[in-house]
C-alpha cells in the first residue's frame, strides 16, 4: 500500500468517522482501513483519530493532517489529469479564500455560481474572519486584502483601488443632521475604529487640496472589527469610513446614506496575495484570475456609476 492510498484511506475515515463506513465506501476490509491509519500515525509518531465503541473523531493533530492530506491529494488529481484537461475544465479539489464581509457578500459570492458551473469538482472554502490569518500556516490557497501590504513574504497582485465613503444611518441624521464640511463635524460622533483596544483613533480622515487631514472627533463607542463597525453606525452612534464595496446594499436600500462625498479618505490598495510556491496548482490559478476578473468589474462599474 503506497502512502497516497494509506492517505485517502485516512481521509475517507475521517470524513465519515467511521472505519466500517470508510473501508465500505472505497471497498476494502475494515482492517485494512485501520492497519492504514496505524501505519500513518506510526510514520508521523502522533495519535490522528481519537477511538471509542460509538465514534471516530480526528485529534487536533489529525485535523490539521486531513486539511493537508485533502490538498496534497487534490494536487495529485490534478496532476493525473492535466493532460486530460488542459483547457483548464473539470478542474477538482479545494481552493481556501479569505477576504471581508463586505467583499464576501456583495461581490464574491454572487458570482460564485458562474465560477462553480463548469467545475463541480471544485470547492472553494471562503473564510470572512476580520483578522489577518496567517495564510501558510492556517492552509490559505489565496487572501485578498485592502489596504497597505504588510508581509513581504507572501507574493502580492494588485488588483486596483478601492474608494472609501463616509456614511451614517437615517436615525443618526435624523437626530444630529447632516454634516455638510469640517466645520461641522465638531458637533457629530464617530463611531472609532482602532486595530488594538486602548489605542487612540485617528479621527475623522479627508483630504483636502491634496493633503491628508485628520479631524479628532468625540464618539461613544470604539470597536476593533468591521462587524461592529457597520453595527455601531446602524444603530445611529456615528458617522463611519469604509470601504464601498462593503456597504454598497446597505447604501441601496436606504439603511445607510453617504454623507460628505467631497471629503472621501484617500482610496485603499485592493491586493491579491498568495504564498510564494514554485508551482501554484491549476484549480488555484484559475480561481484567482477569476477573483482579479470579479473585482475588476466591480471596481470598473463603481467608477462608471
Amino acid at each position: 500500500m503506497s502512502p497516497f492510498d494509506r492517505m485517502h484511506i485516512f481521509v475517507r475515515v475521517a470524513e465519515l468517522a467511521s472505519f466500517t463506513q470508510a473501508a465500505e465506501a472505497l471497498c476494502i476490509p475494515k482492517a485494512s482501513a485501520s492497519t492504514a491509519v496505524q501505519q500513518l500515525e506510526t510514520q508521523l509518531g502522533t495519535r490522528l483519530l481519537h477511538r471509542t465503541t460509538r465514534r471516530v473523531q480526528l485529534t487536533q493533530d489529525g485535523q490539521a493532517y486531513y486539511e493537508r492530506c485533502k490538498d496534497l491529494l487534490a494536487d495529485v488529481d490534478e496532476l493525473q489529469s492535466m493532460f486530460q484537461h488542459p483547457d483548464g475544465a473539470g478542474l477538482k479539489g479545494r481552493v481556501r479564500i479569505d477576504m471581508s464581509t463586505g467583499m464576501a457578500r456583495n461581490v464574491v459570492v454572487p458570482r460564485l455560481p458562474e465560477l462553480l458551473a463548469p467545475h463541480p469538482g471544485l470547492e472553494v472554502e471562503l473564510s470572512s474572519t476580520e483578522r489577518r490569518v496567517d495564510v501558510v500556516r492556517e492552509g490559505f490557497d489565496c487572501v485578498l486584502r485592502t489596504g497597505a501590504v504588510v508581509d513581504s513574504s507572501l507574493v502580492a497582485r494588485p488588483l486596483g483601488l478601492v474608494r472609501l465613503v463616509n456614511c451614517a444611518s437615517p436615525a443618526y441624521l435624523r437626530a444630529h443632521g447632516t454634516p455638510r464640511s469640517l466645520a461641522d463635524l465638531p458637533g457629530h460622533r464617530l463611531v472609532h475604529f482602532v486595530n488594538t483596544l486602548g489605542a487612540r483613533s485617528a479621527g475623522f480622515e479627508a483630504v483636502v487640496d491634496g493633503a491628508l487631514v485628520l479631524t479628532p472627533m468625540q464618539g461613544a463607542l470604539t470597536v476593533n472589527n468591521a462587524e461592529a463597525y457597520m453595527a455601531g453606525c446602524l444603530a445611529g452612534l456615528g458617522l463611519i469610513q469604509v470601504p464601498h464595496l462593503g456597504v454598497v446594499d446597505l447604501l441601496a436600500r436606504g439603511d445607510l446614506v453617504e454623507v460628505l462625498p467631497q471629503l472621501a479618505a484617500p482610496p485603499m490598495p485592493l491586493t491579491l496575495m498568495y504564498a510564494n510556491r514554485r508551482n501554484l496548482p491549476r484549480r488555484v490559478r484559475t480561481v484567482m484570475d477569476w477573483l482579479a476578473q470579479v473585482v475588476a468589474e466591480h471596481l470598473a462599474q463603481v467608477a462608471a456609476a
